[in-house]
């Protein structure tokens, strides 16, 4: 029992690290190839964990060779567009100037019901709206509204808004960010004087950010018997 709990926590680790090599991408965003190892690789993680009679490098070493084949498939897709073609396919009309394509909605195997699911997602109830909807290769669609439905900008209106630049977290339940700091070129007592504007050290903050205008938002955190209060009113006992 024991063995199964330490071979599971270093397949989980080793799992964790091919991930994260294999960069940040969410799963609805995966080309089909990155899809395929991922699975592969929670497939070969779960037989050491579970057999505790195979050799834990069964596991491990297959999936370092998926990792490899991920790299290597990376770096042929940034070299060659038509080998990126082949593995990734590419980008395909659904709606071109505001008509429904039927032949690229059939090649694709694409319902009209899922169109119209995959439209709602991004906050387009009608179909009639749609100047240009594309279905990429992550299989995620790309949508360009006609002129008269798209929302209205600043430089629609002539206005040029003040830059605000990024926000950053100073502190974060009650934790300093101390390399945000050092962006901003300040320190833990400018920090300090600042979060004592609002009665409050620090440490005692649940949240605290700054944007590049100088705009700081800061909140309290909650000690123990205001939260137990909040419990109570809220009802969660």
């Amino acid at each position: 029992m024991l063995a199964t709990f330490f071979r599971s926590i270093i397949i989980y680790i080793i799992v964790l690290i091919v991930m994260r090599l294999m960069g940040k991408r969410e799963i609805g965003q995966m080309q089909p190839f990155e899809l395929a190892i991922s699975i592969m690789i929670a497939d070969l993680a779960s037989i050491p964990m579970a057999d505790i009679g195979i050799p834990i490098s069964n596991g491990i070493i297959p999936i370092l060779g998926l990792l490899v084949m991920h790299l290597i498939i990376s770096m042929l897709n940034i070299k060659s567009s038509k080998i990126r073609e082949f593995i990734c396919g590419k980008p395909t009309i659904l709606i071109y100037k505001g008509k429904i394509d039927e032949k690229q909605m059939k090649k694709e195997r694409f319902t009209l019901n899922e169109l119209e699911e995959k439209l709602r997602s991004k906050n387009i109830i009608n179909l009639g709206d749609v100047e240009f909807a594309i279905l990429e290769t992550s299989g995620d669609i790309s949508v360009i509204e006609k002129p008269d439905k798209r929302t209205t900008t600043c430089k629609d209106l002539n206005i040029i808004p003040e830059y605000e630049g990024i926000s950053y977290n100073l502190v974060v339940d009650g934790k300093v960010m101390t390399e945000n700091l050092h962006k901003i070129g300040k320190d833990y007592n400018w920090l300090k004087k600042q979060t004592q504007k609002f009665q409050m050290m620090p440490e005692e903050a649940f949240v605290v950010t700054i944007n590049e205008k100088g705009d700081m938002f800061c909140q309290k955190k909650l000690n123990k018997k205001e939260m137990r209060e909040k419990n109570k009113k809220e009802g969660n006992f």
